[in-house]
């Protein structure tokens, strides 16, 4: 069993991580004692469940470690890597490969659809392995939780799979906010231009297909109520099927409101408004709207006044700032941050791109920028697998960070469901304040033998 960690209060996390990072001490393994102990130039034991798709970058991302184990339901999109490892075995059922290596192993990367993350993460925790999950962590604020609690009880590593978080330029932006660059900020734009509406696509739910013999249908469907296959719905097509995915805003929000989610400790929302057109939540439950907005108010927390974030899916742009130049069009994927002293524009993963705007207080501030407060590290799947060997929480930890943060967009696919309606939300609780209907989106009901 691999290296464990001592719990810590997300504020302490969030206030304390420049300074624990940069003061961790690595000693050799055998001085640590204890079994399963890695040290600093030991290789990390680990399987992989979900290996098409952004599995690959996973696999990319941990290449330098030892790869134990792959496991995918669909055997033709698991070919490439099951012919780049020989020397790994080979799964298609992730619970039968936990079984069989479960000695073997430190660690589980899980990229598998949004609907199976909290099923694989949470047998793979249970288990004491450390585990990277591709965001978003889970496809319903119960298994966020869930998530969060394991995280907690099994003092492991974890690493949500949001990779901007470990860049420059989110640091960066976190001090100039620290800083007071823009003042006492107030609303924040975030948003994606990306579409994942099939709305024109439901009356082919009906037409029936073979399931491809390179693929267990069953398996791919795992917690999620039994229904026919269906091409539509894989690959890589799921993001747009609510039973599945989380649409634009369950894949974008934990890249571009990172950066403000950090900087600003938001945590969890007072209240939750969503907001769509053309969009039934009877008819086109299965789906999402081509545009579609979410808007978050935060309580006042600390010095920080209260403010508001507005997030912006699909075909609903994020509106142009006028502080900027003209001919400059607005991030369609990233964020505006407004403050009562100026305006900051970002891009994508993690504040890629981020300036003050227009230019001329960009060069203006340039001139007497503050000191780099936070450590940089070299890349999201390195700073897991250091977190493993140095004993402490990676940057993107389940409980402190990576979960609250997948909260916000669940938050607001449950909003979906009844648009136009303001809901109030208690984080402490985890309840809705007033709305029971609101309430009976928060947990899933599993498919018989599928339980976390």
């Amino acid at each position: 069993m691999a290296t464990r960690i001592a719990g810590m209060t997300r504020r302490q996390f969030i206030g304390r991580t420049g300074a624990a990072l940069a003061a961790v001490t690595v000693v050799p393994a055998h001085v640590l004692g204890g079994p399963g102990r890695i040290g600093p130039n030991e290789k990390i034991d680990l399987a992989f469940i979900g290996i098409g798709g952004r599995g690959g970058a996973s696999l990319g991302g941990l290449k330098g470690e030892n790869i134990v184990a792959l496991c995918d339901v669909d055997t033709r999109r698991a070919g490439k890597a099951f012919k780049s490892h020989p020397k790994a075995k080979h799964f298609t059922d992730f619970r039968k490969m936990l079984d069989a290596v479960d000695k073997e192993i430190d660690g589980v990367a899980v990229s598998t659809p949004d609907h199976t993350h909290a099923v694989a993460c949470l047998d793979a925790m249970r288990r004491g392995k450390h585990v990277y999950c591709e965001k978003p962590l889970a496809h319903s604020v119960y298994e966020v939780r869930a998530l969060m609690a394991a995280a907690r009880r099994y003092k492991v590593v974890t690493q949500l799979g949001n990779q901007g978080h470990s860049s420059n330029a989110i640091r960066m932006f976190c001090e100039w906010i620290w800083d007071g660059a823009i003042g006492n900020v107030h609303t924040i734009h975030t948003g994606c231009s990306a579409v994942h509406c099939r709305i024109n696509d439901l009356p082919k739910l009906k037409e029936r297909h073979d399931v491809p013999k390179e693929l267990d249908w069953d398996l791919w469907l795992g917690p999620v109520q039994q229904r026919p296959y269906s091409p539509m719905y894989l690959p890589g097509a799921w993001r747009a099927w609510a039973p599945f995915g989380t649409g634009t805003i369950g894949d974008w929000v934990c890249h571009v409101v990172d950066p403000v989610f950090w900087a600003l400790d938001l945590g969890s929302p007072a209240t939750v408004l969503t907001e769509a057109d053309e969009y039934d939540p009877a008819k086109h439950v299965d789906t999402f709207p081509a545009g579609w907005t979410v808007t978050f108010e935060f309580a006042a927390k600390g010095a920080r006044p209260p403010l508001k974030l507005v997030f912006f899916c699909g075909k609903t742009p994020i509106p142009q700032p006028k502080e900027l130049e003209q001919g400059r069009k607005v991030t369609r994927t990233g964020g505006v941050v407004y403050g009562d002293k100026g305006t900051i524009m970002y891009g994508s993963h993690g504040a890629g791109g981020v300036r003050i705007i227009p230019e001329a207080k960009m060069k203006e501030y340039g001139q007497h920028l503050p000191p780099e407060k936070l450590p940089r590290v070299r890349n999201h799947h390195a700073d897991f697998t250091n977190a493993i060997r140095e004993g402490r929480h990676a940057g993107s930890d389940f409980a402190l960070y990576g979960g609250p943060l997948t909260e916000l967009a669940l938050l607001g696919i449950i909003g979906l469901r009844m648009p136009g309606k303001k809901l109030a939300w208690d984080g402490k609780r985890g309840q809705f304040t007033n709305s029971p209907e609101a309430n009976r989106y928060i947990k899933p009901e599993f498919r018989k033998g599928w339980t976390l």
